[in-house]
């Protein structure tokens, strides 16, 4: 939201009060609240607004009406030497995220790799929240999620996959974790649900009218598109595909077509049952601390010296425009758009800085 006149920017601090009130105030458990502000506040600390403070108003709604169980008995049962199952209860997805990265690298200290699948959860909001946690850990940390039908098929008529987001960070010797977090379709939802709140246009080939046919209008559009749009939405199909294996079909969550939607889910007592798949990964008992340490270093070295076609514009490695976005906005605070703003009860006039 760089460069937006109708947005106010406030402290991470401010943010966190209150949303954390916001979730507290709806029925979640204290732990539980704190562990969704902490998710939120990783993406709106790093740019990635959409699914940031934003999301609150929908928990809020989900709390308020029994969509998310604000009371859940989260089970962990281990249930091999490297493998676990999280039963979420229907509960805030961020809270079972987090404890299942916490297992999966329990595991991964024991076994050298551990894999967690969590089944009766809910949306968790942005994925690499919970890898950098392995990350910060000294471990190499992956979750995906599968989630209700909003995607095409490559080719279809009608939404058949969730936005499948899939992340990983590695650790990183005295520096940020390398980062991915993406989403399998074309852009999230939310960044459809956020642009209409801005009044943006989609980018092209993101997004479907109820007709199918591909529409910038943000308004308009009804589902999106698989990453690679419509000539090579081949690839983010399989990619989505891959995730609904992993983190429904392996966990004994909904598959994507047949879960309850986010509109039917908000306005009934009925819940998703999302699934999450988690792995953590122990550098040191495959090449070797000391080697993996070297080996991502060289690595580093040598993308980001690789030439550009824009030398004002050097080549970066993914993760590096995320944390000089954090440390850009320690100093100017956070963006909130005006609809966020009047539901975290905030005033736009007053100076938070």
């Amino acid at each position: 939201m760089n460069g937006m006149t109708n947005v106010h920017y406030y402290p991470e601090a401010v943010l966190s009060r209150q949303v954390k009130a916001q979730l507290v105030q709806a029925g979640a458990q204290d732990r539980d609240a704190d562990a969704t502000t902490r998710a939120l506040l990783h993406a709106s600390r790093i740019g990635v607004d959409s699914h940031g403070v934003r999301l609150v108003g929908h928990y809020v709604r989900l709390l308020q009406t029994g969509g998310i169980n604000p009371r859940p008995s989260t089970v962990f049962e281990r249930t091999g030497p490297a493998t676990g199952q999280l039963n979420a209860d229907g509960g805030l997805a961020h809270p079972a995220a987090y404890r299942a990265m916490d297992e999966a690298v329990l595991l991964a200290r024991e076994a050298g790799i551990g894999a967690v699948g969590v089944h009766h959860s809910s949306h968790f909001g942005a994925a690499g929240a919970f890898v950098v946690e392995a990350a910060r850990q000294g471990m190499i940390g992956l979750i995906m999620s599968n989630s209700d039908a909003a995607v095409s098929l490559f080719g279809g008529a009608q939404p058949f996959h969730g936005t499948n987001p899939i992340a990983m960070a590695a650790p990183v010797k005295n520096s940020d974790p390398w980062f991915m977090d993406i989403a399998t379709s074309s852009i999230p939802f939310n960044r459809v649900k956020l642009y209409r709140s801005l009044g943006l246009p989609l980018p092209a080939g993101a997004a479907a009218d109820n007709s199918g046919y591909a529409t910038q209008d943000a308004v308009a559009a009804s589902f999106l598109q698989p990453l690679g749009g419509e000539d090579f939405g081949f690839k983010g199909a399989a990619l989505a595909g891959l995730v609904t294996i992993l983190a429904g079909a392996l966990t004994g969550a909904a598959l994507d077509p047949v879960m309850v939607g986010t509109d039917e889910e908000q306005n009934s007592r009925k819940r998703q049952n999302v699934g999450h798949f988690v792995i953590a990964i122990d550098p040191a008992r495959f090449v070797g601390q000391a080697a993996y340490d070297l080996a991502m270093g060289s690595y580093l070295d040598l993308l980001r010296s690789s030439p550009s076609v824009d030398p004002q514009h050097p080549v970066m490695a993914p993760g590096d425009r995320e944390w000089a976005e954090a440390r850009r906005r320690i100093i100017t605070g956070i963006p909130i758009d005006l609809e966020t703003e009047r539901a975290l009860q905030l005033d736009g006039s007053k100076s938070y800085l």
